[in-house]
């Protein structure tokens, strides 16, 4: 197989996971959980005594796989992901939620195209990490914000995001390696 052809296979196996990331996510909100909070989301442990929406370990995925995408696919495919996927958010999260749900995404995820884009190509587990930080930290604060008026479930939203960022780090590091040896550029 070519390298173009495996970009091309793996950036749209990226893509179809990262999609699939913001339906599961508004999904796992209202259905999984250790219990279900009246009028509010579905919760789960991110650490001993706090817990989180469950849609954030879908975001944190998210933020990960469109960093992903866009190194097989180029820049311009990040974009649309990212503008695409602001719109099916909007367009899946429940009727209150909307403006939050679509704002957070499409924020966070600009900000971590601007960290990952220029790091990328020089350090690739870095440009992740940092960009993914920064990213869901920005996706939990406007959320929270706009949704609830209160930042209560802060330090959960980070930490349950956060867990998905660090998850994703031994792919990293294995896509990386594989890159090298193939001599797989980025896109």
């Amino acid at each position: 197989m070519t390298n173009e052809r495996r970009k091309n296979i793996e950036g749209g196996f990226f893509l179809v996971l990262f999609c699939l990331t913001i339906p599961a996510a508004n999904w796992m909100i209202g259905h999984v959980g250790m219990y279900c909070l009246a009028n509010g989301p579905c919760v789960v442990p991110v650490a001993p005594g706090i817990m989180a929406p469950s849609g954030v370990l879908m975001i944190g995925a998210a933020l990960v796989l469109r960093d992903l995408l866009q190194r097989r696919l180029g820049v311009e495919f990040g974009l649309g992901a990212i503008i695409a996927g602001a719109a099916v958010s909007a367009a899946l999260a429940p009727a209150a939620l909307v403006i939050a749900s679509a704002a957070a995404f499409l924020l966070s995820e600009f900000a971590d195209f601007a960290i990952y884009t220029p790091l990328a190509r020089r350090r690739l587990v870095l440009a992740v990490v940092a960009s993914s930080t920064v990213g869901l930290i920005v996706d939990s604060v406007v959320f929270l914000w706009l949704a609830f008026g209160s930042l209560a479930f802060l330090p959960g939203q980070i930490i349950g995001k956060a867990w998905m960022v660090l998850l994703s780090l031994p792919l990293i590091v294995f896509l990386r390696r594989r890159d090298e040896r193939l001599g797989l550029a980025p896109a």
